[in-house]
């Protein structure tokens, strides 16, 4: 693994640059969506209370106009015929002090015109108005003339007729331009509903584009962030991390990048320590292991009883040490990316009965049951590497099978596949244990307590070995006591 040259001098203090235009919060941006998600929906409400107000100003004002024209008619009809009344009684009686009754109503008639004419909106009212105005203004001059005669007043008697005509004239052309208004109106509230039922139609859906919108703009730098911090939970450290977002996420992404790049160098110094350890623990363990072997053989000199077990048990222990650094290179080899693969034909039954005979002093310790079911296949790969995977699986089933128990190894091939499982009867894998006794130095919670520990390596290089291959290792759920392995390698 490389460690960029920037990644001992980018201090957790480092601010990203290129956000000028960026928010400065995630408080920020989260305002701003709403914002601009809330922002058409305000404008369309007010837009549509505006229109409503001018719809609901005009209608008061229609129907003021439309009950002051209508009690306006029906006063100037009355006033009339009142006018023509006073007339006709001064002509009967030829008396001028009647004619009072018609200056009275004529002042009326005057006030209740010059009304309708300020609130008039129409211009066919108000033409029928001035004609009206005109027509009793004429009668009112030749009364004022002729009012010392009343009998001279016959003649006029026609003119309130058709004054009368035009007042009733003026009352239906009232009624229907009253009637015209109510529908434009009508018109109007309608082609209002309508705009407002397209503003729904045309917001809604941009409104909830939007909110889509700013929930994946907003969604985004905390899902970056948490893959971020996933990846850096599950060793994957080489990808670098970039927040996109508002300056303080995007600081925050820098802290953490910042973070990724010191695990990764403290991550190569301890694969450096763990390489350099194990080479330089192997040296003398060569030794030892030379010496144990020749004082097991008796080269030296006869040995008695309680000398042989005294090597033995140093013959045994050397042997688990000489494991254990080799795990260790293994694993350092892996972390390196320095997987190679030397192919070979070879006998998968062969391969498994040369590893029983290397734990077979354990087996027969425990007095272990094997159980060996394998055809005759022949497969292509790396040996040495296979080897490790089938004596791994091995050794963690002797490892946790009971004293006296069982252990079953089947192969069979399947269309371009080969399965072997390793099945043995001890406590099984914890529920818990499962998803995590792949993963480097991981030790489950059924370990026998009579067993030295080991270094939780055997299952995670295993584990690679077989994903070089091409294949995989996996843990069967088992309905019977035990744990049983399957490894799938390519045929």
């Amino acid at each position: 693994m490389k460690v960029p040259a920037n990644a001992a001098t980018s201090g957790p203090n480092h601010r990203p640059t290129g956000s000028r235009h960026k928010p400065k919060s995630f408080l920020t941006l989260i305002l701003l969506g709403f914002s601009i998600v809330g922002l058409p929906l305000i404008s369309a409400l007010i837009y549509s209370a505006i229109r409503i107000d001018q719809l609901a100003e005009q209608s008061r004002e229609n129907v003021y106009q439309a009950t002051q024209i209508t009690n306006g008619s029906g006063i100037i009809i009355d006033e009339i015929r009142a006018m023509e009344r006073s007339v006709q009684h001064a002509l009967v009686l030829d008396d001028a002090s009647l004619l009072e009754g018609y200056f009275l109503a004529h002042n009326k008639f005057e006030k209740i015109t010059k009304h309708l004419l300020d609130i008039s909106a129409h211009l066919e009212q108000q033409l029928l108005l001035e004609k009206l105005r005109l027509l009793e203004t004429s009668i009112f001059r030749e009364i004022l003339v002729l009012n010392e005669h009343p009998k001279d007043l016959q003649y006029l008697l026609d003119r309130f007729a058709s004054l009368l005509v035009l007042a009733q004239e003026f009352s239906s052309d009232s009624l229907r331009l009253i009637g015209q208004n109510v529908g434009k109106m009508s018109e109007i509230a309608t082609q209002t509903r309508t705009l407002v039922e397209w503003e729904l139609l045309i917001l809604i859906p941009l409104v909830v584009f939007l909110a889509l919108t700013f929930s994946v703009f907003i969604a985004r730098p905390i899902r970056q962030i948490d893959e971020a911090i996933l990846h850096m939970g599950q060793g994957k450290l080489t990808r670098p991390i970039h927040v996109n977002g508002p300056q303080n996420l995007q600081y925050l992404g820098a802290r953490l990048d910042w973070l990724r790049l010191r695990l990764l160098k403290l991550e190569e110094q301890k694969m450096q320590f763990l390489r350099h350890v194990s080479h330089e623990l192997k040296t003398p363990l060569t030794a030892i292991r030379e010496g144990t072997d020749l004082l097991v053989e008796g080269i030296p000199g006869n040995l008695n009883a309680k000398q042989q077990l005294i090597a033995g048990i140093l013959h045994t222990s050397s042997m688990q040490l000489q494991k254990r650094i080799e795990d260790l290179l293994s694993f350092s080899a892996l972390q390196a990316d320095m997987i190679t693969l030397v192919k070979q034909r070879v006998n998968l039954g062969e391969m498994i009965n040369s590893v029983i005979k290397v734990q077979n002093l354990s087996i027969l310790n425990k007095n272990i049951t094997i159980h060996l079911t394998c055809p005759e296949i022949i497969l292509e790969c790396d040996k040495q590497k296979l080897d490790i995977i089938l004596d791994n699986l091995l050794s963690n089933a002797v490892k946790f099978s009971p004293v006296g128990g069982h252990i079953e190894i089947t192969a069979v091939q399947r269309d371009d596949a080969i399965q072997i499982e390793v099945e043995d009867s001890g406590p099984g894998v914890d529920s818990m244990d499962q998803k995590q006794i792949f993963e480097p130095f991981y030790q489950g919670r059924n370990t026998p307590s009579t067993h030295i520990k080991g270094t939780g390596l055997g299952l995670a290089i295993a584990k690679e070995y077989a994903l070089a291959h091409g294949g995989n290792i996996a843990f069967v759920r088992n309905t019977k006591q035990g744990a049983r392995f399957r490894l799938t390698l390519p045929a």
